[in-house]
C-alpha cells in the first residue's frame, strides 16, 4: 500500500495507492543553508525501477535490503544491502531493483546553500555515487527518524532538519576518520577527473595510477572497492558513452573519427567494444538514432 502525503504549512492530504510505499514531500522549500525536500521508503518488487528523471535537489538512497542497480551517464553500479546512492541535481538517473531479490530502501532529498559543500565533504559526485558506511544501523535510525519527524506538529522543519545533519555528519566523520592519510575518496575523485579531461587519449590504468602517485595494482583494488567497477570498465563504459553522444551530434561523422575523439587508435577494436558494451555495432547505434 503506498500512502502519499504532501505537507504545506497549513494541511497534510494523504491518499491510498497499489505500492509498498511511503513517501513525503515537502512543498514549503525555503532559501537556506540546508532545507529537506522529501523523504520515505519503499519496498520494491523485482525490477521495479525508476526513471529516466531528473530531480532539481540532492537525492540519497540507503539500501536496507536486497540489491539493485542505479544508472547515471553511461555507468551502472551495483548496489547492495548497507550501501547508498546519490543523485546530484540535473543529472538524469534510472534505478532498477534486482529480479531475485529486490531492494527496500529508504531516501531523502534535500538542497540548499551549504549542500553542494557536504556533498564534496563526503567526496561524493556523479561519477562516484557509491556511498559505503561501516554503522549502516545509524545510518538507517536517521533516516528514519527524518520521517518520523514529520508527524511533529510544531517542530516538523527542526525535527527534520535535526536528523538531515547527523544523518549527513556520521558519513562526513567517516570519510575523514577512515583515511586521515591517504585520504582514498581524493584518489578516486583525481583519478574520475583525470578520465575526463583525457579519455579522447590513448591512456591506460597504468598512466591514471601515475597521475595520483599510487601503485597499479593497488589503485585498481581501492577503485573497485569504492565504486563496484574496476577502473579498466569504467574508462571503457566512459568513452563508449562519449562516442554515443558524438554519434548523435553529428551523424556525419566517420565510425574512424569517433573512435580516434574518444581514445582509441584502432577502429576495429573500438567497434569490437563498443559492441560489447551496447549490443550493437556503432553504425547499427547510428542507424537507430
Amino acid at each position: 500500500m503506498l500512502h502519499q502525503f504532501r505537507i504545506n504549512p497549513l494541511e497534510v492530504h494523504m491518499s491510498d495507492f497499489s505500492m509498498e510505499e511511503l513517501f513525503l514531500e515537502i512543498t514549503n522549500k525555503y532559501d537556506s543553508n540546508l532545507v529537506v525536500y522529501q523523504c520515505g521508503w519503499e519496498n520494491c518488487k523485482p525490477k521495479h525501477s525508476y526513471g529516466p528523471a531528473v530531480r532539481d535537489h540532492y537525492l540519497i538512497h540507503f539500501v536496507t535490503e536486497g540489491c539493485g542497480k542505479f544508472y547515471i551517464d553511461g555507468l551502472t553500479f551495483e548496489i547492495k544491502e548497507n550501501q547508498g546512492f546519490l543523485i546530484c541535481p540535473g543529472d538524469i538517473t534510472y534505478y532498477e531493483a534486482d529480479k531475485n531479490t529486490p531492494w527496500n530502501y529508504i531516501w531523502v532529498g534535500f538542497n540548499g546553500i551549504k549542500a553542494p559543500q557536504y556533498i564534496q565533504q563526503l567526496g561524493l559526485s556523479k561519477h562516484n555515487p557509491l556511498i559505503n558506511t561501516k554503522n549502516p544501523k545509524l545510518v538507517q535510525e536517521y533516516l528514519s527518524k527524518i520521517f518520523e519527524s514529520t508527524k511533529l506538529e510544531h517542530a516538523r522543519e527542526i525535527g527534520m532538519l535535526g536528523y538531515l545533519y547527523l544523518f549527513l555528519s556520521v558519513l562526513i566523520e567517516e570519510v575523514k576518520v577512515k583515511e586521515p592519510t591517504n585520504y582514498k575518496h581524493e584518489y578516486i575523485q583525481k583519478a574520475i577527473e583525470y578520465i575526463e579531461m583525457n579519455y579522447h587519449r590513448n591512456i591506460s590504468v597504468r598512466n591514471i595510477a601515475e597521475y595520483i602517485g599510487l601503485n597499479r595494482s593497488y589503485f585498481s583494488s581501492l577503485f573497485k572497492n569504492s565504486l563496484n567497477m574496476s577502473p579498466e570498465n569504467f574508462l571503457i563504459k566512459y568513452r563508449v558513452n562519449k562516442a554515443c553522444e558524438l554519434l548523435k551530434q553529428n551523424k556525419s561523422l566517420r565510425i574512424a573519427d569517433v573512435s580516434r575523439s574518444v581514445g582509441y587508435t584502432d577502429q576495429l577494436a573500438f567497434s569490437k567494444t563498443f559492441k560489447k558494451v551496447k549490443g550493437y555495432s556503432p553504425s547499427e547505434y547510428l542507424s537507430k538514432n
